[in-house]
Order: C-alpha cells, then sequence, then structure tokens
C-alpha cells in the first residue's frame, strides 16, 4: 500500500444522457428530463472551474456521434450478442428517434476545454460486460470505437475507464487493459455493492441507507490498488440528487462532508460519483447543492491540504510513486 502522504478527492462523472438508460426508461417520456441535464452541465462546469475542481468525464462514446449517419460509422463491425437483445442500444436504435438525449458533441467538446477536466470511457454503447452473451472480442470492438470516436471528435485518447452498470470481473479489467486503458473505477468494497449483475431489494436498500447512515466499511481509503500497469480506484459515494420535499436531502451532504474531512485527517483518497442527468430534474437544487459541497471542498484545500485529482492524475502519481519506491530499494539493495 503507498502512502500518498495528502487526502486526495476525486470526482468522476458517468457522462451518458439516454445511451445509460435506454433499456430501463422512455425516451419520449424523459425530453425535460434531459433538457434540464443538457442546461446543467454548462453550470457544473462552470462550478468546476471556479472552484478548481479536477474532474472525470466518463463518456459514452455513442453521445459523441452529431447524428445517425455518424453513430452508424463508429458503430463496430463486431456487436454485442447478448441473449437479452433488450441490453443491446443497437437493437434499441433500430428506429432511430431524433429527440433530446442522444447526441452532444458540442457539450462534450465543452467538457473536454475546460481546465482540470478528463475525457474518459464509459464504453461506446454502454456495454454490459457480465451479461449473458456478451464476449471479450465485442467488448474489446466496442471500447476501440471508444476511443476512436473521442479521438477523432475530442482529440483525446482516453485512458481512464468506468464499466457501466459497474459490471465488471478481473478478466474483464484485463480485457480492458490490452487495449489502452490504465485505470478503472470499481466498486466500493461492501457486499451491497458486490456482483452488480445479480440485484436484490435488500442491496438496493442498504446502499441507500448508507448514504445516510454508516452501514458499510469506510468510505476512503488509503491509496488505489495497482497491479502492473492496471490501477483500480474504487469509488466511495454516489452524490444521489436533491428530491423534492426530501427530509433526507440535507442528511446525505452532511454524510458526504464528514467522509470528507475524515480522509482529509487521515490522508486518504476520497471518490465522489454521480450522472450529469441525475441534475435533470431540479437542476437549480441540484447546482445549489453542488456549490455547496464545493465550497466546503475549498474549506477543506485551505485547512487540510486537500487536492483535487482526476482517476487519470491520481493513477499517474500512484504509478510514478511506485517506481521510485522500486528505485529506491535497488539503491538500497546495491550499496
Amino acid at each position: 500500500m503507498v502512502n500518498l502522504q495528502r487526502p486526495i478527492l476525486v470526482i468522476s462523472l458517468d457522462f451518458e444522457l439516454h445511451w445509460g438508460r435506454f433499456d430501463k426508461y422512455s425516451l419520449e417520456e424523459h425530453q425535460g428530463y434531459y433538457e434540464g441535464t443538457l442546461q446543467a452541465i454548462p453550470r457544473i462546469l462552470e462550478l468546476f472551474e471556479k472552484h478548481q475542481i479536477h474532474a472525470t468525464w466518463a463518456t459514452v462514446g455513442m453521445l459523441l456521434a452529431k447524428d445517425w449517419e455518424e453513430w452508424t460509422h463508429y458503430s463496430p463491425a463486431l456487436l454485442p450478442g447478448y441473449v437479452n437483445s433488450n441490453y443491446s442500444a443497437y437493437h434499441w436504435a433500430i428506429n432511430k428517434p431524433n429527440l433530446k438525449g442522444l447526441f452532444a458533441p458540442e457539450l462534450a467538446l465543452k467538457v473536454s476545454q475546460t481546465p482540470g477536466q478528463e475525457m474518459a470511457s464509459h464504453s461506446f454503447a454502454h456495454y454490459y460486460a457480465m451479461e449473458s452473451g456478451a464476449s471479450k472480442e465485442s467488448f474489446q470492438a466496442d471500447l476501440m470505437a471508444s476511443k476512436k470516436i473521442t479521438k477523432d471528435k475530442l482529440g483525446k485518447d482516453p485512458v481512464s475507464l468506468v464499466f457501466p452498470r459497474n459490471q465488471y470481473d478481473p478478466q474483464i479489467i484485463q480485457s480492458a487493459s490490452e487495449v489502452g486503458f490504465k485505470n478503472f473505477r470499481t466498486n466500493p468494497e461492501d457486499w451491497f455493492w458486490k456482483n452488480t449483475v445479480e440485484e436484490t431489494l435488500l442491496k438496493k436498500i442498504f446502499r441507500t441507507g448508507d448514504t445516510l447512515y454508516p452501514l458499510g466499511k469506510t468510505s476512503s481509503y488509503e491509496s488505489p490498488e495497482v497491479y502492473g500497469d492496471i490501477c483500480k480506484i474504487p469509488a466511495s459515494r454516489l452524490l444521489r440528487p436533491y428530491r423534492k420535499g426530501s427530509i433526507f436531502n440535507p442528511t446525505r451532504i452532511k454524510r458526504i462532508k464528514s467522509e470528507i474531512r475524515a480522509a482529509c485527517k487521515q490522508n486518504q483518497v476520497y471518490h465522489l460519483w454521480w450522472h450529469p442527468h441525475n441534475f435533470g430534474h431540479y437542476p437549480m437544487e441540484n447546482l445549489k447543492v453542488l456549490e455547496e459541497l464545493l465550497e466546503f471542498i475549498d474549506e477543506m484545500k485551505a485547512t487540510s491540504g486537500l487536492e483535487s485529482k482526476t482517476m487519470e492524475e491520481l493513477a499517474k502519481i500512484m504509478f510514478e510513486t511506485i517506481e521510485k519506491e522500486k528505485s529506491s530499494d535497488q539503491n538500497i539493495s546495491v550499496n
């Protein structure tokens, strides 16, 4: 375990729009939701720039296309062969609707041009790597399509990856590493975050309850795990959206603040994540909550030395620190 000697805050966002929800929700019925999302993202970027927040935007490659023609051009030749075709974005898109919530290349460009923001991958087609019918070959083809469209449209080669629906295992991580990804967001170690393919009501209850009261392990950690050229960066907490009339809104934020404060005292890593579309309902209220949280983070920067890093930046620190330790050990053994 590497001692980083200062507290670090990582923020990652799953930038997916409807591509992350196509198998669960109606696009037609959520046009207002995506309109709110598209309006909120520039405001999120303004807040990040104002408070000097470095953040990782794990982006579904499909939303980088400008239209269906470009979507087709970048789609891989080898598609996922899910047993349940409802999990396939390609199957869902047969009718090719022209509505908000699908394509946002200009907005993604704005994200990439904002200081401190990392463009990462959330796969090309919101690929579910552990569903029946998924294969290593089609998964890697999907990731290569994600890399290509990101490189062509934004001039970035993503090295950080967030697995859709948090579906991964050691073999899937290795498959992603083989096509050039260096670091990955992983789940907390709590039992209710394990095996997300097999969801249960009890897991959901505990995950929700843990946002209010400690039901799992400590959310911060000393440093990410590194195996060779693979860096696994666990999530700490999901920033859940504002709910109108909920008495738990302030409690959730209070808990996040207390966890960040504890991480600062121990010089640990705290990894906060959410979806930009979580701000689609009540965008002004959610932005107000975010600004309050970022003002608190400013306090922690000033008083505790908290540093804001992207996933890529944290992984780079880890790799460089390990190399220095190896070099130091070799010098000691020689002497």
